[in-house]
């Protein structure tokens, strides 16, 4: 049989083993109660600005910031373009940066049209701007026809059939 003494020993010592569990996972910290470290600007970022690493630091919020839907580290930012003004301190959600533009308006970029084993390349010049994966008009240089595409890694447009 325990003791009364020997119970709350062993219930001290299991709750302290949870924790440094969770202060080691970084979500909560014995002063401040459950936090979680978000990436933050360090100045303001105006829209179509590119996210340097230099542009970032953290910041400390309360656990509530564990259910808003914005980046919990720096790594998927760097490099990014700012869709909208970005406050100094505050987390940044997902939906406000976007990748670099691959394809610049009013450049010329190369077209490119497969279909079975048919492969056809022809110049357009983009009417927009446009980074991997955006559908973005273009007007063909030869018939100049307004066509839309895909943008390719390569900076390349991709015409569907």
């Amino acid at each position: 049989m325990f003791t009364s003494l020997q119970i709350g020993l062993k219930l001290f010592a299991a709750v302290m083993t949870m924790m440094v569990a969770a202060m080691t996972c970084g979500c909560m910290s014995a002063a401040y109660g459950a936090y979680q470290v978000l990436p933050v600007p360090k100045l303001t970022i105006y829209p179509g600005d590119v996210i340097s690493s230099g542009a970032l630091g953290t910041k400390r919020f309360g656990s509530a910031a564990a259910r808003l839907p914005v980046f919990r580290t720096p790594d998927g930012l760097i490099g990014k373009v700012a869709r909208r003004t970005l406050l100094p301190g505050r987390p940044i959600p997902l939906n406000a940066v976007r990748d670099a533009s691959v394809v610049q308006n009013g450049k010329q970029v190369r077209i490119v049209f497969e279909s079975g084993g048919l492969t056809i390349t022809g110049v357009g010049v983009a009417l927009q701007n446009g980074g991997v994966g955006d559908v973005l008009s273009l007007r063909n240089t030869d018939s100049g026809v307004t066509i839309r595409g895909t943008v390719q890694a390569d900076g390349s447009v991709k015409v569907s059939p």
